[in-house]
């Protein structure tokens, strides 16, 4: 689950997001192996894309090779970039109607004017596999069943297959967005950490950076979070996915050198979440799928 790694007489669990996504991934696959014997079928994922946004499109062949990793149906509906609102909305409608769709992804972001709001709400509760609908942010802060968001989810699988128990501990979060840094502050929270939530704009960032034992970044800013911004033996999750404005290339919103040195554990970028993501969509989806022929249509 980790490689480990010696920086002077330090030693450092480097957090492997691809080997822990990969034995979920495994564990799945073997769970949908036996659904077609007994439901008659597999899970079926529909992803909708709008325009060619690079980022995107890279994504959204990830999420296919995920599906067939894992033995999930997939299919991907591309749109023209200057689609109508209301034709993608239809569109999402038809898909919310059809029984042999589970989950529904619409790949943000969106190209605008489209809203990215009214899509969300559009998309049928129990086929929201991204966790997104309204009725599943609610039913995360109210504690009722819900669809987790996949990277929080992923987050907390992380520290878990890590051995980190958020319980009693100090944990900091920086970003404050729906998808990542308001969510996690709830799971976290829920796993009984004490938990403060941070964002670009806190006065004296470092202060409470410091004093954290788990630190997810999640703020969208190239290493901003540097080593002498963390304390000794922290667990460090970055959710950042940046480009280096020196080298230009990949890197996360922490200075992995600087703060590895310093670190208990830590996440890599890239290598990290991102794949901890797309597993956690992949359960997502066999949930979704799972509720709908039990019978369960709220999750």
């Amino acid at each position: 689950m980790s490689t480990f790694a010696n920086h002077s007489i330090h030693c450092i669990m480097i957090i492997d997001g691809k080997q822990i996504s990969a034995a979920l991934k495994a564990s799945l696959a073997e769970q949908v192996a036996a659904f077609p014997a007994r439901y008659g079928r597999v899970p079926h994922l529909t992803v909708v894309r709008v325009g060619e946004d690079p980022a995107s499109v890279v994504y959204v062949r990830n999420k296919a090779k995920a599906c067939d990793a894992v033995g999930i149906r997939n299919t991907t509906l591309v749109l023209p970039e200057d689609t109508p609102e209301e034709e993608l909305l239809s569109l999402i409608r038809r898909l919310n109607g059809d029984d042999t769709v589970d989950g529904i992804l619409v790949q943000l972001p969106l190209p605008r004017p489209l809203s990215e709001a009214r899509v969300i709400e559009t998309i049928a509760r129990e086929k929201d596999v991204d966790g997104f609908h309204p009725l599943n942010v609610a039913g995360l802060w109210q504690k009722t069943p819900h669809m987790e968001p996949c990277t929080p989810k992923g987050i907390m699988k992380l520290l878990r297959a890590t051995g980190v128990d958020p319980k009693g501990k100090r944990a900091v979060v920086i970003g404050r967005s729906n998808i990542v840094g308001l969510p996690v502050a709830k799971m976290l929270l829920d796993a009984n950490a004490t938990v403060t939530l941070c964002h670009t704009r806190t006065v004296d960032l470092a202060s409470v950076t410091r004093q954290a034992e788990i630190l997810v970044v999640a703020a969208g800013a190239a290493k901003m979070v540097t080593g002498d911004m963390v304390s000794e033996g922290v667990v460090i999750i970055d959710v950042g996915m940046d480009r280096d404005p020196q080298t230009g290339r990949l890197c996360g919103d922490v200075d992995f050198e600087s703060c590895a040195s310093k670190a208990a554990a830590i996440t890599p970028v890239p290598g990290g979440v991102g794949p901890m993501t797309i597993a956690c969509l992949m359960e997502n989806t066999v949930e979704c799928f799972l509720h709908r022929v039990n019978g369960s249509i709220t999750v």
